[in-house]
């Protein structure tokens, strides 16, 4: 049943499993096929200990697997492409995916691929589609939120660009977030990371799709990065405390953004990060002061920023100059690749998603603001 277009407040179908261990108390849940393809990048599924716990889980119940480890961060459609190759080859009949957004997200794209092996490349954005075959998502980051909705945010090759692929099929049948598989991430990792989750959760909030539902978890995730982000420091190892806490804010933030999407921040970043090699997190959260003070011209944008920033603790100069700041991005960027930024982003559907839409002259204005 699809329910893309059905107008309702909240649909989240994803069975999420939490805590310490969770995948080593919960092996039984893995027994959903009898051949896994999981999909990893190159060093955090391993590093994190998730690929171990994983592999536990699956020889305990007698289930074989196969490993595909090639997705690098801003995962290619022909990569994801190829992935959906190898689990049809290797007859795997449901998909692992373990690490941050990118191989989550990949995850999706070759749930999909592999159960219509007839699609080409882009057909993914296109077509109808046949059900995904099952999934179980890891995430080793507290970031993009990904294990708990259908957004899959891909990059086209020879584009220099991103598109979003959702599909009700795309949500995961289990999600298991352990804090643990943060405990590896350096304080600059973890700071982007946790600068993504709270954009999706400041965005989500503003969004005209917002519930009442979607803005309780907004607000509680980002109370939560908020204060995690106002202790931490290069000097002082993160505690335990804190990265549980990041872990279970970035998951609410996925959940939000699976019922608003997400405000003009995230595009005007995807340039920041496909040509200058900024982080995801750090390119959306170096707008946060624009997307207040352009949001601020609208009566129900300064109503839902005033309210966001009382809620989490804080105020809404606080979080202008704070999240930028912690972002800490330095670059000069010329005219004439602020009018190629444009051209790439410029008709995303995420700037008519918050209460103030800006116009192409005023995106040119904000990269110019910050970026000169």
């Amino acid at each position: 049943m699809v329910l893309s277009n059905t107008n309702i407040d909240f649909f989240m179908p994803v069975k999420i499993i939490s805590g310490e261990s969770c995948i080593l108390a919960n092996k039984s849940l893995f027994g959903i096929g009898k051949k896994a393809l999981i999909i990893t990048g190159a060093n955090s599924a391993v590093k994190s200990g998730a690929l171990a716990d994983v592999t536990s889980a699956l020889d305990s119940l007698g289930i074989g697997f196969s490993v595909f480890n090639k997705i690098m961060e801003n995962p290619l459609v022909s990569i994801c492409y190829e992935g959906g190759a190898a689990a049809f080859e290797t007859g795997a009949d449901f998909i692992i995916g373990i690490g941050g957004g990118s191989a989550m997200d990949a995850s999706k794209a070759i749930a999909s691929y592999v159960a219509n092996p007839d699609l080409p490349p882009e057909g993914l954005f296109e077509s109808e589609l046949r059900p995904s075959l099952p999934m179980i998502l890891i995430p080793t980051t507290a970031g993009t939120g990904s294990e708990a909705n259908m957004i899959s945010v891909l990059t086209l090759d020879g584009k220099d660009a991103k598109k979003s692929f959702k599909s009700d099929y795309s949500y995961a049948k289990f999600s298991f977030v352990d804090p643990v598989y943060t405990y590896s991430l350096s304080y600059d990792y973890t700071v982007s990371t946790a600068l993504d989750a709270f954009c999706h959760c400041f965005e989500s909030y503003l969004s005209p799709k917002s519930s009442e539902i979607t803005r309780t978890l907004a607000v509680d995730g980002a109370r939560d990065i908020w204060k995690v982000l106002s202790e931490i420091s290069p000097e002082n190892p993160i505690s335990k405390e804190n990265r549980r806490l990041l872990a279970y804010a970035s998951c609410r933030g996925g959940i939000a953004i699976n019922g608003t999407g997400t405000g003009f921040p995230h595009p005007l970043g995807y340039n920041l990060t496909m040509y200058r090699g900024i982080p995801h997190g750090k390119a959306c959260a170096a707008f946060t002061g624009e997307y207040i003070k352009h949001n601020m011209q609208s009566s129900e944008g300064k109503r839902l920023i005033t309210d966001f920033s009382e809620r989490i603790g804080t105020s809404s100069e606080l979080i202008a100059e704070n999240v930028p700041k912690w972002a800490d991005i330095s670059l000069n960027i010329s005219s004439d690749e602020i009018d190629l930024f444009i051209r790439q982003v410029g008709s995303a559907s995420n700037f008519k998603n918050s209460p103030y839409v800006i116009n192409e002259t005023e995106m040119r204005e904000i990269y110019s603001r910050l970026f000169n």
